[in-house]
């Protein structure tokens, strides 16, 4: 009965292996695509393709795959506490480990990008902010009649000034998100590195007892031969005795009937 249920567990654990590596691997595969989707869009910053609604685009897209990055990573943690003894699934989580990785670096390496990107933005919108002077602060007084075209540029530069206090604003938004969401990357790598390192001292220690047990069984198997060896030179000579004590028996009676 305990035998069974032993199947019945080992049986559980390898379905819902097999159900969490397809799931991985499918998360890593999206993650390599928006991480390529957002190397373009990165790419395309601070030159004509510019635009607000890129940079939307790109924020959107960028909280969906860290959304997907921590999911992923959860699954991973997860798939290495199941208890698996069959060799393709070792070599698949770490397979799937190894890869999960490469990629989250390579989603950590655009983010960077894009925050310095952003960064870059935020340093040049204030700079020509403090260098936009006083509008009447000319030279010499203004004439009446240059009086409302005055009055009209200062009204557009205020409106312009506007726009891009609020770019700004949303600007200095996105590099604390996207440092924010670095700091978390970096806290998966931390725990993922945690688990592999534990992981891996696991399996060193489980192949140090298969190794002490197969010089168990080399030791034992040895004995056993130098048993067997000895039992036979034991056998022989019991043989031989036998033989002996036949041959004397042999002649005494042969001299007994002579006589």
């Amino acid at each position: 009965m305990e035998s069974s249920y032993q199947g019945g567990v080992a049986f559980e654990d390898n379905d819902n292996f097999q159900r969490l590596s397809q799931t991985i691997a499918s998360n890593i595969k999206k993650i390599s695509q928006n991480v390529s989707s957002m190397s373009k869009m990165v790419n395309q910053l601070q030159t004509p393709q510019d635009s607000q609604e890129l940079r939307n685009q790109l924020r959107q897209i960028q909280n969906y795959t860290q959304k997907l990055a921590k999911d992923t990573s959860s699954m991973i943690m997860e798939l290495m506490k199941l208890r698996s003894d069959i060799p393709a699934n070792m070599l698949t989580r770490d397979r799937l480990s190894d890869e999960y990785m490469t990629t989250l670096n390579a989603f950590q390496t655009t983010q960077r990008a894009a925050a310095q990107k952003t960064k870059d933005d935020v340093r040049k919108v204030k700079a020509q902010t403090i260098n936009i002077g006083d509008p009447f602060a000319m030279g010499g007084g203004v004439k009446d009649g240059d009086q409302g075209e005055t009055i009209r540029k200062q009204e557009q530069m205020s409106m312009q000034s506007q726009r891009e206090l609020q770019q700004l604003e949303e600007r200095e938004r996105d590099i604390r998100q996207l440092e924010n969401d670095i700091m978390d990357v970096n806290q998966i790598f931390k725990e993922l590195g945690t688990m592999i390192h534990e992981q891996g001292a696991v399996v060193e220690s489980i192949e140090s007892s298969v190794e002490c047990a197969s010089h168990n069984v080399e030791a034992a198997a040895h004995e056993l031969s130098h048993a067997a060896n000895y039992k036979n030179k034991l056998r022989k000579k019991k043989v031989y005795l036998t033989l002996i004590l036949i041959i004397i028996i042999s002649i005494i009676l042969i001299i007994i009937f002579h006589n």
